[in-house]
């Protein structure tokens, strides 16, 4: 990342605040300054990587002998420090002649702040103007995004671009992304919606939450911070918001819920939406589809999906027809030579906690009907459905025959959900509720 020099740093308003003096280094003023730390930890020198401009309050000097600040000064210039800034005028009266000496000597720029600036203010500004430098620099050949601070890291996050905390906070700051305390972030990916009117008014619904939000071709990306306030579950609270926001025929899939902290859980978060969306639009749903409104989904909801097609549909495909075989083959007999709807019935019946009444009203039939269904489903296979050794082994090969059927009409290929799939980690597991699952289907729900 192209990095500002000492001397643009020192023209930035909160350090000019502090009354900076340069008591050493006037000719390396022009040296690049790639962050901006502030550490009080005198044997933490080794933890740079070089070209750091490193800010403190003097306080571990105050005590130390000659050698000891002779040394940390080497030490620091030994790492490839850009600068050494100290806070004098409290914790350190003024500055040791025997540290500027040995910045003299080193060529290491040291600056004395005669006024107190909390160093987060420096540290945030100039860190920023790096960020932004670097973005400036690179966009132009790298990324298509211009100068739209959330499209670029939205796109480096859901990529899973080599990142670090640091950058992406600075970078965020940019965009004007600051997630509050207690806030939880999930990611939302979104198809058919025009513009990101729909992530706006689902913000609205959520009462102001925090958002990254960005046009890409095709779909629309975002990372919501839903704030403390909002009672519940968060997934649930964000997929509501957006049956109401999103238009009708769109497509959403929702992230898993993660903390502020740690960049990778944005990523995370971001790219689970994204591979989440990706099974949307390419395999088949295993309940009716909404008769009008948004398809909104999670990576809760999927999870089960994107555990059998890690890696690709397509690489998975002959993998998943030998088990649907061998667990549901003469249900599939039977289909081939009859009108009839059993293989979703029974995934539609294991979803919903092989609840009599629930899977009859998603399935739009009455309940001797479906009765009629499961006692048939039960003499093809052979056992019973309730049987709790059984129900992993057939939810599992139900949902492994939709992702293995005939795509819809107009869904997406899935090679580009194979190149998106790879690496990107499940939310939760595919547990669903089985409460109530080892009674008879015959009892009433």
């Amino acid at each position: 990342m192209p990095a500002l020099t000492l001397r643009e740093v020192l023209a930035l308003d909160p350090v000019r605040a502090a009354r900076p003096e340069l008591l050493a280094g006037e000719g390396a003023l022009d040296r690049p300054v790639r962050w901006v730390h502030s550490s009080e930890v005198y044997e933490g020198a080794n933890f740079l990587d070089g070209g750091e401009l490193l800010l403190t309050n003097g306080f571990g000097l105050t005590d130390a002998d000659d050698e000891v600040r002779r040394r940390y000064v080497r030490e620091l210039a030994a790492r490839g420090a850009a600068g050494l800034a100290v806070e004098v005028g409290r914790a350190l009266p003024g500055m040791p002649p025997e540290v500027t000496d040995e910045a003299c000597r080193l060529d290491l720029p040291l600056l004395a702040l005669h006024r107190v600036v909390p160093f987060v203010r420096i540290a945030e500004a100039a860190n920023r103007a790096i960020v932004a430098r670097g973005l400036s620099g690179r966009r132009t050949v790298v990324r298509p995004w211009g100068d739209d601070h959330a499209a670029a890291l939205l796109a480096d996050l859901a990529d899973g671009q080599a990142l670090n905390q640091p950058e992406v906070e600075a970078r965020a700051a940019l965009a004007g992304f600051h997630p509050g305390p207690g806030a939880r972030l999930l990611g939302v990916s979104l198809h058919g919606s025009r513009g990101v009117g729909a992530v706006d008014r689902a913000v609205r619904v959520l009462g102001g939450a925090g958002v990254l939000r960005a046009v890409f071709p095709g779909d629309v990306l975002a990372l919501l911070a839903v704030p403390a306030a909002v009672p519940g579950d968060p997934v649930r609270a964000v997929q509501e918001a957006f049956r109401g926001a999103a238009e009708a025929g769109a497509t959403v899939a929702v992230g898993h819920p993660v903390g502020p902290g740690g960049w990778l859980h944005w990523s995370e978060t971001l790219r689970a939406a994204r591979t989440t969306l990706e099974l949307a639009l390419t395999v088949p749903p295993a309940e009716p589809a909404p008769p009008e409104g948004p398809s909104v989904t999670s990576a809760r909801a999927l999870a089960l999906e994107r555990e059998l097609t890690r890696g690709g549909v397509a690489a998975n495909r002959d993998r998943l027809a030998v088990l649907v075989q061998h667990t549901l083959g003469p249900l599939l007999a039977w289909e081939a030579a009859h009108p009839s709807d059993l293989v979703r019935t029974l995934e539609v019946h294991l979803r919903h906690g092989c609840s009599p009444t629930r899977t009859a009203a998603l399935l739009h039939i009455g309940r001797q009907s479906l009765y009629q269904r499961l006692e048939r489903i039960e003499s093809l296979l052979g056992l019973e459905i309730g049987d709790p050794d059984l129900l992993g082994e057939l939810l599992t090969a139900t949902c492994a025959h939709r992702v293995v059927r005939q795509r819809p009409e107009g869904a997406r290929d899935p090679v580009r959900y194979a190149a998106t799939a790879a690496g990107a980690r499940p939310a939760t597991t595919a547990q669903q509720s089985t409460d109530g699952m080892s009674r008879h289907f015959r009892r009433s729900a």
